[in-house]
Protein backbone atom coordinates (compact mmCIF):
# COMPACT_ATOMS: atom_id res chain seq x y z
CA UNK A 1 0.00 0.00 0.00
CA UNK A 2 2.84 2.51 0.77
CA UNK A 3 2.96 2.95 -3.32
CA UNK A 4 -0.12 3.70 -3.75
CA UNK A 5 -0.12 6.36 -0.93
CA UNK A 6 2.80 7.69 -1.90
CA UNK A 7 1.45 8.05 -5.72
CA UNK A 8 -1.51 9.90 -3.74
CA UNK A 9 1.02 11.76 -1.80
CA UNK A 10 2.86 13.43 -4.79
CA UNK A 11 -0.47 14.21 -6.44
CA UNK A 12 -0.96 16.25 -3.50
CA UNK A 13 2.17 18.44 -3.87
CA UNK A 14 0.23 19.80 -6.93
CA UNK A 15 -2.52 20.23 -4.95
CA UNK A 16 -0.25 22.20 -2.31
CA UNK A 17 0.90 24.60 -5.15
CA UNK A 18 -2.67 25.98 -5.81
CA UNK A 19 -3.92 25.94 -2.00
CA UNK A 20 -0.30 27.14 -0.62
CA UNK A 21 -0.36 29.91 1.96
CA UNK A 22 1.56 30.93 5.26
CA UNK A 23 0.04 29.88 7.83
CA UNK A 24 2.12 30.57 11.25
CA UNK A 25 -0.66 31.69 13.49
CA UNK A 26 -3.69 29.42 14.84
CA UNK A 27 -6.11 32.35 13.38
CA UNK A 28 -5.03 33.01 9.72
CA UNK A 29 -7.60 33.34 7.18
CA UNK A 30 -7.04 31.23 4.14
CA UNK A 31 -6.45 32.59 0.92
CA UNK A 32 -6.05 29.79 -1.06
CA UNK A 33 -6.29 30.34 -4.68
CA UNK A 34 -8.96 27.77 -5.20
CA UNK A 35 -12.16 28.45 -3.48
CA UNK A 36 -13.21 25.39 -0.87
CA UNK A 37 -16.25 25.43 -2.66
CA UNK A 38 -14.30 23.37 -5.40
CA UNK A 39 -12.04 22.19 -3.22
CA UNK A 40 -14.56 20.20 -1.24
CA UNK A 41 -17.34 19.42 -3.69
CA UNK A 42 -16.81 15.82 -3.97
CA UNK A 43 -15.80 13.18 -1.73
CA UNK A 44 -12.68 12.42 -3.68
CA UNK A 45 -11.87 16.64 -2.53
CA UNK A 46 -11.80 15.39 1.13
CA UNK A 47 -9.59 12.92 0.47
CA UNK A 48 -7.31 14.82 -1.68
CA UNK A 49 -7.27 17.68 1.54
CA UNK A 50 -6.70 14.70 3.87
CA UNK A 51 -3.52 13.60 2.10
CA UNK A 52 -2.69 17.53 2.19
CA UNK A 53 -2.41 17.18 5.72
CA UNK A 54 -0.14 14.63 5.63
CA UNK A 55 1.97 15.64 3.32
CA UNK A 56 2.55 18.64 5.22
CA UNK A 57 4.45 16.03 7.24
CA UNK A 58 7.09 15.39 4.97
CA UNK A 59 6.63 18.60 2.60
CA UNK A 60 8.54 22.59 3.26
CA UNK A 61 6.54 23.79 0.51
CA UNK A 62 4.75 22.55 -2.33
CA UNK A 63 7.13 25.07 -4.81
CA UNK A 64 9.82 23.00 -4.24
CA UNK A 65 12.62 21.55 -1.80
CA UNK A 66 14.17 24.98 -2.60
CA UNK A 67 10.83 26.97 -0.80
CA UNK A 68 9.17 26.88 2.94
CA UNK A 69 5.77 27.47 4.24
CA UNK A 70 7.30 28.76 7.38
CA UNK A 71 8.19 32.57 7.31
CA UNK A 72 11.79 33.71 8.52
CA UNK A 73 13.28 30.18 8.02
CA UNK A 74 15.77 28.72 5.28
CA UNK A 75 14.10 25.93 3.18
CA UNK A 76 16.63 23.59 4.09
CA UNK A 77 15.38 23.95 7.64
CA UNK A 78 12.07 23.78 7.83
CA UNK A 79 10.93 20.09 7.57
CA UNK A 80 8.64 18.83 10.42
CA UNK A 81 11.20 16.51 11.23
CA UNK A 82 14.34 17.95 10.77
CA UNK A 83 12.95 20.69 13.55
CA UNK A 84 11.75 18.09 15.71
CA UNK A 85 14.42 15.80 15.54
CA UNK A 86 16.80 18.65 16.21
CA UNK A 87 15.02 19.46 19.33
CA UNK A 88 15.07 16.50 20.68
CA UNK A 89 18.77 15.38 19.92
CA UNK A 90 21.04 18.13 19.18
CA UNK A 91 20.08 19.52 23.32
CA UNK A 92 20.79 15.52 24.68
CA UNK A 93 23.50 13.73 25.54
CA UNK A 94 22.74 11.35 22.18
CA UNK A 95 24.05 13.92 19.45
CA UNK A 96 25.65 16.89 18.54
CA UNK A 97 26.67 19.20 15.15
CA UNK A 98 29.58 20.94 14.24
CA UNK A 99 27.95 23.45 11.72
CA UNK A 100 28.58 26.83 12.76
CA UNK A 101 24.49 27.78 11.49
CA UNK A 102 23.18 30.84 13.43
CA UNK A 103 20.94 28.71 16.17
CA UNK A 104 22.73 25.23 16.04
CA UNK A 105 25.74 25.96 18.47
CA UNK A 106 22.99 27.01 21.35
CA UNK A 107 21.64 24.25 20.91
CA UNK A 108 24.85 21.55 21.22
CA UNK A 109 25.45 23.86 24.37
CA UNK A 110 22.17 24.07 26.46
CA UNK A 111 21.79 27.71 25.89
CA UNK A 112 19.42 28.55 23.74
CA UNK A 113 18.02 31.91 23.62
CA UNK A 114 14.20 33.03 22.64
CA UNK A 115 15.33 33.58 18.86
CA UNK A 116 16.87 30.14 18.56
CA UNK A 117 15.68 29.93 14.74
CA UNK A 118 15.05 26.18 14.94
CA UNK A 119 13.07 26.15 18.13
CA UNK A 120 10.95 28.64 16.40
CA UNK A 121 10.61 26.47 13.39
CA UNK A 122 9.30 23.68 14.99
CA UNK A 123 7.01 26.07 16.99
CA UNK A 124 5.48 27.52 13.59
CA UNK A 125 5.59 24.62 12.02
CA UNK A 126 3.05 22.42 14.44
CA UNK A 127 0.65 25.77 14.99
CA UNK A 128 0.66 25.43 10.85
CA UNK A 129 -0.02 21.81 10.78
CA UNK A 130 -2.78 22.48 13.49
CA UNK A 131 -4.21 25.63 11.18
CA UNK A 132 -4.57 23.58 8.51
CA UNK A 133 -6.38 20.40 10.57
CA UNK A 134 -8.66 23.45 12.11
CA UNK A 135 -9.95 24.47 8.53
CA UNK A 136 -10.69 20.85 7.60
CA UNK A 137 -12.32 19.86 10.13
CA UNK A 138 -14.88 23.57 9.84
CA UNK A 139 -15.21 22.28 6.09
CA UNK A 140 -15.77 18.42 6.86
CA UNK A 141 -19.29 18.67 9.43
CA UNK A 142 -22.23 16.92 8.73
CA UNK A 143 -23.56 20.41 7.70
CA UNK A 144 -21.22 20.76 5.44
CA UNK A 145 -21.23 17.20 3.98
CA UNK A 146 -25.36 17.72 3.81
CA UNK A 147 -25.05 20.92 1.60
CA UNK A 148 -22.58 19.17 -0.80
CA UNK A 149 -24.57 16.31 -1.45
CA UNK A 150 -22.29 14.13 0.24
CA UNK A 151 -23.88 10.90 2.19
CA UNK A 152 -24.18 7.28 2.49
CA UNK A 153 -20.58 5.53 2.28
CA UNK A 154 -18.94 8.87 1.22
CA UNK A 155 -19.98 10.56 4.05
CA UNK A 156 -18.56 7.68 6.52
CA UNK A 157 -15.03 7.83 4.92
CA UNK A 158 -15.52 11.42 5.76
CA UNK A 159 -15.78 10.91 9.46
CA UNK A 160 -12.85 8.41 9.37
CA UNK A 161 -11.07 11.22 7.67
CA UNK A 162 -12.30 13.82 10.12
CA UNK A 163 -10.90 11.07 12.86
CA UNK A 164 -7.43 10.89 11.12
CA UNK A 165 -6.94 15.12 11.00
CA UNK A 166 -7.76 15.19 14.36
CA UNK A 167 -5.01 12.62 15.32
CA UNK A 168 -2.83 14.69 13.19
CA UNK A 169 -3.76 17.55 15.24
CA UNK A 170 -3.71 16.16 18.79
CA UNK A 171 0.32 14.80 17.83
CA UNK A 172 1.36 18.44 16.90
CA UNK A 173 -0.40 19.68 20.43
CA UNK A 174 1.22 16.97 21.99
CA UNK A 175 4.63 18.33 20.09
CA UNK A 176 3.99 21.55 21.31
CA UNK A 177 2.56 20.30 25.13
CA UNK A 178 6.15 18.33 25.43
CA UNK A 179 8.45 21.15 24.01
CA UNK A 180 7.02 24.45 24.90
CA UNK A 181 4.45 23.50 27.41
CA UNK A 182 1.86 26.67 27.51
CA UNK A 183 1.62 27.38 23.48
CA UNK A 184 -1.75 29.32 21.94
CA UNK A 185 -4.46 27.36 21.94
CA UNK A 186 -7.36 27.33 18.81
CA UNK A 187 -9.75 24.72 17.41
CA UNK A 188 -12.36 24.09 14.43
CA UNK A 189 -14.55 25.61 16.83
CA UNK A 190 -13.05 29.51 17.36
CA UNK A 191 -13.74 32.13 14.94
CA UNK A 192 -10.68 33.05 12.60
CA UNK A 193 -9.25 36.47 11.46
CA UNK A 194 -7.52 39.03 13.27
CA UNK A 195 -8.17 37.12 16.91
CA UNK A 196 -5.22 36.78 19.16
CA UNK A 197 -5.44 33.02 20.54
CA UNK A 198 -5.73 32.77 23.90
CA UNK A 199 -2.89 30.93 25.84
CA UNK A 200 -3.59 27.56 27.57
CA UNK A 201 -1.96 25.76 30.62
CA UNK A 202 0.15 22.30 29.57
CA UNK A 203 -2.35 20.94 32.60
CA UNK A 204 -5.47 21.87 29.96
CA UNK A 205 -3.81 20.98 26.68
CA UNK A 206 -2.72 17.03 28.35
CA UNK A 207 -6.34 16.90 29.25
CA UNK A 208 -7.57 17.93 25.58
CA UNK A 209 -5.23 15.77 23.94
CA UNK A 210 -6.43 12.91 26.26
CA UNK A 211 -9.58 13.69 25.08
CA UNK A 212 -9.14 13.99 22.00
CA UNK A 213 -7.56 10.64 21.35
CA UNK A 214 -10.42 8.92 22.87
CA UNK A 215 -13.16 10.72 21.22
CA UNK A 216 -11.56 9.16 17.94
CA UNK A 217 -10.60 5.93 18.56
CA UNK A 218 -13.73 4.74 17.36
CA UNK A 219 -13.82 6.28 14.45
CA UNK A 220 -10.26 5.39 13.28
CA UNK A 221 -9.62 2.10 11.23
CA UNK A 222 -8.65 -0.75 13.05
CA UNK A 223 -5.03 -1.31 13.76
CA UNK A 224 -3.03 -2.42 11.12
CA UNK A 225 -5.79 -1.97 8.06
CA UNK A 226 -5.77 1.50 7.05
CA UNK A 227 -3.56 2.44 4.15
CA UNK A 228 0.23 2.74 5.20
CA UNK A 229 1.46 5.74 6.58
CA UNK A 230 -2.21 6.93 7.62
CA UNK A 231 -3.20 6.94 11.23
CA UNK A 232 -5.35 3.97 12.94
CA UNK A 233 -6.32 2.59 16.11
CA UNK A 234 -3.00 1.47 16.92
CA UNK A 235 -0.96 5.08 16.25
CA UNK A 236 -3.90 6.48 18.71
CA UNK A 237 -2.88 4.58 21.33
CA UNK A 238 0.63 4.57 20.56
CA UNK A 239 0.48 8.28 21.58
CA UNK A 240 -2.07 7.79 24.55
CA UNK A 241 0.47 5.35 26.11
CA UNK A 242 3.34 7.93 25.43
CA UNK A 243 1.40 10.84 26.47
CA UNK A 244 0.65 9.06 29.52
CA UNK A 245 4.30 8.09 30.06
CA UNK A 246 4.96 11.33 30.71
CA UNK A 247 1.90 12.68 32.36
CA UNK A 248 4.12 12.93 35.97
CA UNK A 249 6.04 15.99 33.77
CA UNK A 250 2.99 17.30 32.01
CA UNK A 251 0.52 17.39 34.66
CA UNK A 252 2.20 16.47 38.07
CA UNK A 253 -0.13 13.44 38.57
CA UNK A 254 1.61 10.12 37.07
CA UNK A 255 -0.96 8.00 34.87
CA UNK A 256 1.74 4.85 34.43
CA UNK A 257 -1.12 2.62 34.80
CA UNK A 258 -3.15 4.33 32.09
CA UNK A 259 0.42 3.88 29.79
CA UNK A 260 0.17 -0.12 30.42
CA UNK A 261 -3.35 0.31 29.72
CA UNK A 262 -3.08 1.57 26.07
CA UNK A 263 0.62 0.27 25.20
CA UNK A 264 -0.76 -3.12 26.27
CA UNK A 265 -3.65 -2.38 23.65
CA UNK A 266 -0.84 -1.76 20.63
CA UNK A 267 1.23 -4.83 21.99
CA UNK A 268 -2.29 -7.04 21.70
CA UNK A 269 -2.41 -6.02 18.38
CA UNK A 270 -1.21 -7.37 15.18
CA UNK A 271 2.17 -6.06 15.14
CA UNK A 272 5.11 -7.76 15.76
CA UNK A 273 9.15 -7.19 15.49
CA UNK A 274 10.98 -6.69 12.75
CA UNK A 275 13.96 -9.71 12.95
CA UNK A 276 16.68 -7.37 11.78
CA UNK A 277 17.08 -4.19 13.90
CA UNK A 278 18.58 -2.58 10.70
CA UNK A 279 15.79 -3.44 8.29
CA UNK A 280 14.52 -1.10 10.25
CA UNK A 281 15.93 1.98 9.10
CA UNK A 282 16.38 0.94 4.85
CA UNK A 283 15.11 2.48 2.07
CA UNK A 284 12.11 -0.54 1.49
CA UNK A 285 11.67 -0.44 5.66
CA UNK A 286 7.57 -0.75 4.33
CA UNK A 287 8.30 -3.93 3.00
CA UNK A 288 7.32 -6.66 5.71
CA UNK A 289 7.54 -4.43 8.27
CA UNK A 290 4.62 -4.53 10.81
CA UNK A 291 6.84 -3.32 13.50
CA UNK A 292 6.15 0.35 12.81
CA UNK A 293 2.49 1.51 13.59
CA UNK A 294 2.76 5.11 12.15
CA UNK A 295 5.75 6.29 9.60
CA UNK A 296 6.23 9.75 7.49
CA UNK A 297 6.73 8.44 3.96
CA UNK A 298 9.30 10.07 2.13
CA UNK A 299 10.24 9.61 -1.70
CA UNK A 300 13.37 10.53 -3.27
CA UNK A 301 12.00 11.69 -6.39
CA UNK A 302 8.71 13.34 -5.96
CA UNK A 303 8.00 15.63 -3.42
CA UNK A 304 11.22 16.19 -1.57
CA UNK A 305 13.24 18.65 0.93
CA UNK A 306 15.84 18.78 2.76
CA UNK A 307 15.01 17.53 6.08
CA UNK A 308 13.37 14.65 6.68
CA UNK A 309 15.90 11.35 6.43
CA UNK A 310 17.22 13.04 3.89
CA UNK A 311 18.68 14.98 6.65
CA UNK A 312 19.23 12.21 8.66
CA UNK A 313 21.06 10.30 6.07
CA UNK A 314 23.50 13.25 4.54
CA UNK A 315 24.08 14.77 7.86
CA UNK A 316 26.39 12.14 8.78
CA UNK A 317 28.37 11.30 5.87
CA UNK A 318 30.53 13.23 3.35
CA UNK A 319 30.46 12.87 -0.68
CA UNK A 320 34.23 11.49 -0.18
CA UNK A 321 35.32 9.14 2.10
CA UNK A 322 36.28 10.42 5.75
CA UNK A 323 38.31 9.20 8.08
CA UNK A 324 36.17 6.55 8.97
CA UNK A 325 36.15 5.62 5.58
CA UNK A 326 32.39 6.22 5.24
CA UNK A 327 31.04 7.76 1.78
CA UNK A 328 27.72 9.04 0.59
CA UNK A 329 27.43 6.35 -1.76
CA UNK A 330 27.34 3.99 0.38
CA UNK A 331 24.26 5.20 1.90
CA UNK A 332 22.59 6.21 -1.10
CA UNK A 333 23.06 9.59 -1.55
CA UNK A 334 25.99 9.30 -3.59
CA UNK A 335 25.81 12.77 -4.60
CA UNK A 336 24.78 13.71 -1.05
CA UNK A 337 27.14 13.98 2.07
CA UNK A 338 27.02 17.53 4.12
CA UNK A 339 28.52 15.84 7.25
CA UNK A 340 27.96 17.24 10.70
CA UNK A 341 26.35 15.61 13.36
CA UNK A 342 27.92 13.15 15.46
CA UNK A 343 27.20 11.16 18.83
CA UNK A 344 28.42 12.72 22.30
CA UNK A 345 30.40 9.97 23.66
CA UNK A 346 27.77 9.18 26.55
CA UNK A 347 25.56 7.28 23.39
CA UNK A 348 27.87 4.69 22.12
CA UNK A 349 29.11 4.04 25.99
CA UNK A 350 25.30 2.65 26.43
CA UNK A 351 26.49 -0.64 24.10
CA UNK A 352 29.22 -2.96 24.78
CA UNK A 353 31.46 -2.02 21.82
CA UNK A 354 30.28 0.98 19.56
CA UNK A 355 31.31 -1.74 16.55
CA UNK A 356 28.13 -4.07 17.18
CA UNK A 357 29.90 -7.05 17.27
CA UNK A 358 27.55 -7.94 20.36
CA UNK A 359 24.39 -5.89 20.39
CA UNK A 360 24.13 -5.33 16.91
CA UNK A 361 21.63 -1.95 17.43
CA UNK A 362 25.10 0.07 18.55
CA UNK A 363 25.42 1.43 14.31
CA UNK A 364 28.75 3.41 14.57
CA UNK A 365 31.59 4.62 12.01
CA UNK A 366 34.49 6.52 13.65
CA UNK A 367 37.92 5.90 15.70
CA UNK A 368 36.97 8.58 18.40
CA UNK A 369 34.03 8.76 20.51
CA UNK A 370 35.51 11.42 22.61
CA UNK A 371 34.48 15.30 21.78
CA UNK A 372 37.22 17.79 22.60
CA UNK A 373 36.45 20.20 20.39
CA UNK A 374 32.92 20.66 18.61
CA UNK A 375 34.21 21.97 15.77
CA UNK A 376 36.46 19.05 14.84
CA UNK A 377 35.03 16.59 12.33
CA UNK A 378 36.22 13.50 13.31
CA UNK A 379 35.08 14.22 16.73
CA UNK A 380 32.33 12.23 17.69
CA UNK A 381 31.54 8.75 16.43
CA UNK A 382 28.80 8.90 13.58
CA UNK A 383 25.59 7.28 13.80
CA UNK A 384 25.06 5.02 10.70
CA UNK A 385 21.69 3.11 11.09
CA UNK A 386 19.92 5.10 8.37
CA UNK A 387 20.23 4.64 4.86
CA UNK A 388 18.25 5.30 1.52
CA UNK A 389 19.85 1.56 0.70
CA UNK A 390 17.05 -1.12 0.43
CA UNK A 391 17.87 -4.80 2.13
CA UNK A 392 18.50 -6.18 -1.45
CA UNK A 393 21.58 -3.49 -1.83
CA UNK A 394 20.32 -1.80 -4.09
CA UNK A 395 19.93 2.33 -4.32
CA UNK A 396 16.03 3.57 -4.44
CA UNK A 397 15.65 6.33 -7.46
CA UNK A 398 17.07 9.64 -6.23
CA UNK A 399 16.68 13.38 -7.51
CA UNK A 400 20.45 14.77 -8.15
CA UNK A 401 21.55 11.84 -5.65
CA UNK A 402 20.59 13.68 -2.86
CA UNK A 403 17.15 12.85 -1.66
CA UNK A 404 15.83 9.52 0.32
CA UNK A 405 13.16 7.42 -0.02
CA UNK A 406 13.19 6.02 3.94
CA UNK A 407 10.23 6.46 5.78
CA UNK A 408 10.48 7.45 9.66
CA UNK A 409 8.51 5.67 12.36
CA UNK A 410 6.83 8.13 14.29
CA UNK A 411 5.81 4.85 16.41
CA UNK A 412 6.92 1.33 16.14
CA UNK A 413 6.53 -1.53 18.57
CA UNK A 414 9.51 -1.60 20.07
CA UNK A 415 9.16 1.91 22.35
CA UNK A 416 5.73 0.34 23.44
CA UNK A 417 7.41 -2.62 24.56
CA UNK A 418 9.65 -0.24 26.57
CA UNK A 419 6.86 1.84 27.88
CA UNK A 420 4.81 -0.87 29.61
CA UNK A 421 7.67 -2.10 31.21
CA UNK A 422 9.17 1.49 32.38
CA UNK A 423 5.26 1.80 33.62
CA UNK A 424 5.30 -1.18 35.78
CA UNK A 425 9.10 -0.54 36.76
CA UNK A 426 7.43 2.81 38.03
CA UNK A 427 4.30 1.21 40.18
CA UNK A 428 1.46 1.12 37.53
CA UNK A 429 -0.90 -1.51 37.86
CA UNK A 430 -2.63 -3.68 35.28
CA UNK A 431 0.90 -4.99 34.48
CA UNK A 432 3.18 -7.81 35.42
CA UNK A 433 7.18 -7.93 36.01
CA UNK A 434 7.29 -11.21 33.91
CA UNK A 435 6.00 -9.76 30.74
CA UNK A 436 7.48 -6.84 30.87
CA UNK A 437 10.91 -9.36 31.01
CA UNK A 438 9.79 -10.91 28.36
CA UNK A 439 9.11 -7.90 26.38
CA UNK A 440 12.77 -6.61 26.81
CA UNK A 441 14.51 -9.74 26.33
CA UNK A 442 12.97 -9.96 23.39
CA UNK A 443 14.45 -6.39 22.13
CA UNK A 444 17.68 -7.91 23.04
CA UNK A 445 17.13 -10.96 21.48
CA UNK A 446 17.17 -9.45 18.15
CA UNK A 447 19.91 -7.28 18.85
CA UNK A 448 21.77 -10.20 19.80
CA UNK A 449 20.79 -12.76 17.76
CA UNK A 450 20.84 -15.04 20.79
CA UNK A 451 20.10 -15.00 24.53
CA UNK A 452 23.67 -14.18 25.16
CA UNK A 453 21.94 -10.47 26.31
CA UNK A 454 19.21 -11.37 28.12
CA UNK A 455 18.73 -9.74 31.09
CA UNK A 456 17.19 -10.76 34.51
CA UNK A 457 13.98 -9.84 36.23
CA UNK A 458 16.63 -7.78 38.55
CA UNK A 459 17.87 -5.85 36.22
CA UNK A 460 15.18 -3.68 35.81
CA UNK A 461 14.92 -0.63 37.03
CA UNK A 462 14.03 2.67 35.95
CA UNK A 463 17.40 3.35 35.25
CA UNK A 464 17.83 0.17 33.25
CA UNK A 465 15.00 1.60 31.22
CA UNK A 466 16.28 4.86 30.20
CA UNK A 467 19.67 3.04 29.11
CA UNK A 468 17.58 0.54 26.86
CA UNK A 469 15.62 2.85 25.57
CA UNK A 470 19.04 4.94 24.66
CA UNK A 471 20.27 2.00 23.11
CA UNK A 472 16.87 0.71 21.09
CA UNK A 473 15.97 4.05 20.16
CA UNK A 474 18.41 6.58 20.06
CA UNK A 475 18.31 8.96 17.01
CA UNK A 476 14.28 8.42 16.30
CA UNK A 477 13.56 11.82 18.09
CA UNK A 478 12.83 10.34 21.99
CA UNK A 479 15.65 11.72 24.21
CA UNK A 480 15.05 14.97 25.78
CA UNK A 481 11.26 13.53 26.60
CA UNK A 482 13.21 10.72 28.36
CA UNK A 483 15.98 12.96 30.07
CA UNK A 484 13.18 15.27 31.13
CA UNK A 485 10.78 12.44 32.45
CA UNK A 486 14.15 11.06 34.52
CA UNK A 487 14.81 14.32 35.80
CA UNK A 488 18.49 14.27 33.66
CA UNK A 489 17.78 17.13 30.77
CA UNK A 490 19.12 19.77 33.56
CA UNK A 491 20.81 20.02 36.93
CA UNK A 492 24.32 18.49 37.55
CA UNK A 493 22.80 14.84 38.30
CA UNK A 494 24.00 14.07 34.88
CA UNK A 495 26.23 15.36 32.53
CA UNK A 496 27.64 14.94 29.12
CA UNK A 497 30.22 16.90 26.67
CA UNK A 498 29.30 20.41 26.54
CA UNK A 499 25.88 20.57 28.13
CA UNK A 500 25.84 23.74 29.58
CA UNK A 501 28.56 25.15 27.20
CA UNK A 502 31.54 23.43 29.12
CA UNK A 503 33.31 20.68 27.70
CA UNK A 504 33.14 18.11 30.96
CA UNK A 505 29.85 19.40 31.07
CA UNK A 506 27.89 21.58 33.85
CA UNK A 507 24.71 22.05 35.80
CA UNK A 508 21.64 23.62 33.72
CA UNK A 509 19.06 25.88 35.19
CA UNK A 510 16.02 23.47 35.36
CA UNK A 511 13.47 26.13 33.38
CA UNK A 512 15.27 24.94 30.71
CA UNK A 513 12.93 21.64 31.04
CA UNK A 514 10.98 23.65 28.95
CA UNK A 515 11.57 25.60 25.75
CA UNK A 516 10.49 29.32 25.11
CA UNK A 517 7.31 30.67 23.41
CA UNK A 518 9.79 32.14 20.21
CA UNK A 519 10.29 36.16 20.98
CA UNK A 520 8.37 37.49 18.06
CA UNK A 521 5.13 35.72 18.91
CA UNK A 522 5.36 36.89 22.40
CA UNK A 523 5.42 40.56 20.23
CA UNK A 524 2.37 39.67 17.85
CA UNK A 525 0.09 38.37 20.33
CA UNK A 526 -0.37 39.48 24.26
CA UNK A 527 -2.52 37.13 24.76
CA UNK A 528 1.27 35.47 25.72
CA UNK A 529 2.92 34.73 28.43
CA UNK A 530 7.05 33.71 28.01
CA UNK A 531 7.65 30.64 29.63
CA UNK A 532 9.35 31.31 33.48
CA UNK A 533 13.23 31.72 33.25
CA UNK A 534 13.46 33.03 30.02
Amino acid sequence: MKNSFKTILTSAVLLLSLNSCKKESLNVLPTNDVTESVVYATPAGYKQELVRLYANYALTSPSGSDNSDVGGLNAGFADFLRLFWTSQELTTDEAICNWGDTGIPELDNSTWSTDNQFLRGLYSRSISQITLVNEYLRQSTPEQLASRNITGADATNVLRYRAEARFLRAFQYWVLLDAFGNPPFLTENDLIGKVNPKQTTRAALFAYVESELKAIEGDLADARTNEYGRADKGADWALLARLYLNAQVYTGTAKYTEAITYSSKVIASSYTLKPNYKDLFLADNNINNTENILTINYDGVNGTNYGGTTFLINAMVYTAPDAAGMVSTAYGVPNGGWAGNRTRQNLPALFPDPNGTLDKRGIFAGTKAVIDAIDAPNDGLKVTKFKNITSTNTTPPSLNGTFSSLDFALFRLAEQYLIYGEAVARGGSGGNAALALTYVNALRFRAYGNTSGNVSAAALTTDFYLDERGRELYWEGHRRTDLVRYGKFTGSTYLWPFKGGVKAGTSVPAYRNLYPIPNADLIANPNLVQNPGY
